[in-house]
């Protein structure tokens, strides 16, 4: 029962509060967009064709997760934030995302629409190798494709070779955690970023002359993994991801150790640290 004794809730102020901070929230997102004209007008990004920096987003990504708290599901407010930075982005210099749909288009578009938002252009395609060459034909435009391709995709990575080349630049989501609402685990690609490029993890295209099982373990001591494998001309064709620390020649001397010596390595990537978030904290 009521507390008789209880002060009367005044629902009407309360009501006023929310009023009072939606507005102050949309005067502030007004703010960042005059700030974003300053920065246009600074660093002319609509004439680089890009403006996506993986790294700046994924420390904010970390940032947001870390000072969480209460009822409000992380949900949401990464989803808020996520399409307040990609559309800012957009603005800055229009882009498209190209997704691969050969696998589903219903988790592509959640996970483009997730973290790009609605302003940014879709556009569907047939394989990741298709979403490559779009990027590759494009001025500053996005790819996204799962990463678990599966055998029959054939090596896609290789496409990444070369320094003119699309290359990954982003693993999405960036906060991964049971039930994700766009939890589809992705690659990012675009144009090479150079200097915007965070390189927490990178990523090489493997030949090796020949499979030994000792192989992956050789990648894991080095704290890395081998992300997908695929037969080519008699040898096989790996996606490898390692610390960013690790040295090409590193890596190579392990599969060489591990008796799967190596007839050629391509960088085709790097990504930030992959975060994952349980219990309401972050690791």
């Amino acid at each position: 029962m009521p507390d008789p004794k209880a002060a009367p809730v005044d629902l009407a102020a309360l009501r006023g509060e929310i009023d009072r901070l939606d507005a102050e929230m949309h005067a502030l997102l007004l703010e960042r967009g005059e700030i974003i004209e300053r920065l246009i007008a600074v660093k002319k990004t609509s004439e680089s064709g890009s403006a996506f920096r993986p790294g700046r987003e994924s420390a904010v990504m970390r940032a947001i997760a870390e000072r969480h708290r209460g009822i409000l599901p992380l949900d949401t407010v990464e989803s808020i934030w996520r399409v307040i930075i990609g559309t800012f982005t957009w603005v800055q210099a229009p882009y498209a995302v190209h997704a691969d749909v050969s696998g589903g288009d219903a988790p592509m578009r959640d996970s483009a629409r997730f973290h790009f938002g609605f302003t940014v252009p879709y556009v569907p395609h047939e394989s990741a190798r298709d979403v490559i060459a779009a990027v590759a034909a494009a001025r500053g435009d996005l790819g996204i494709f799962r990463i678990d391709q599966g055998a029959s995709a054939g090596p896609w990575w290789r496409d990444l070779a070369g320094a003119s080349a699309p290359k990954i630049i982003a693993r999405l989501p960036f906060i991964e955690r049971p039930g994700h609402p766009a939890g589809t685990p992705v690659y990012v690609v675009s144009k090479p970023l150079a200097d915007a490029a965070v390189r927490e993890e990178v990523l090489f295209a493997v030949r090796v002359e020949r499979w030994r099982d000792a192989a992956a373990e050789a990648v894991s001591t080095l704290g890395g993994e081998i992300v997908c494998t695929t037969g080519l001309a008699g040898e096989l064709s790996a996606l490898v991801a390692v610390p960013g620390a690790v040295e090409p020649r590193d890596l190579v001397a392990a599969l060489d150790a591990s008796r799967a010596p190596v007839s050629e390595i391509v960088e085709v990537g790097s990504h930030a640290a992959r975060m994952r978030f349980a219990d309401g904290a972050i690791s």
